[in-house]
């Protein structure tokens, strides 16, 4: 990352994208039954739209770039907490569902933590930390999750992530 404004135009998108996946998941698992899941997706989408308006409100004055999707330089084909589109089959098992939103909000913190490693800009460093900090609540909430299932106890009912 060169400026704040290209990070920032990286964040909302990251978490737009997020938002909107882990909302399409939301939808199959409420429609499969699969409510508690479901139930988590959706909250990690609710939380993906907070970041997106908490980068949003961040570029204010700033004259943010406006990157077609083919102009980000993504670690893999899509942006890192995309989640796995294959999780919206309404088959799937919790335990995969469960995987699958661990992996995007790990891939979400990496990419966070690598701007935070790599950049020299303060300002940049301090944006990323505080999505690095947010990532990890939400990591650390979904192995809490995936623990209490492969234990054979009840997911919460009432999800507490880590709020933006």
């Amino acid at each position: 990352m060169e400026t704040v404004e290209e990070f920032l135009a990286y964040a909302m998108n990251l978490e737009r994208e997020a938002a909107e996946r882990f909302g399409q998941l939301a939808d199959a698992m409420e429609s499969s039954g699969n409510r508690d899941v479901g139930k988590l997706f959706r909250q990690l989408s609710e939380y993906s739209e907070m970041h997106y308006a908490e980068a949003k409100a961040r570029s204010g004055f700033r004259d943010i770039p406006d990157l077609k999707p083919g102009d980000f330089i993504w670690p893999e084909l899509e942006s890192p907490e995309t989640a796995a589109i294959w999780a919206a089959d309404p088959m799937i098992g919790r335990d995969a569902a469960l995987d699958i939103a661990l992996d995007a909000e790990t891939a979400g913190f990496e990419f966070y933590k690598s701007v935070l490693d790599t950049t020299k800009d303060p300002e940049i460093k301090a944006l990323a930390k505080e999505f690095v900090e947010e990532e990890r609540g939400h990591v650390t909430e979904l192995k809490r999750w995936i623990a209490a299932h492969k234990a054979g106890k009840p997911l919460p009912v009432d999800i507490v992530l880590t709020a933006p």
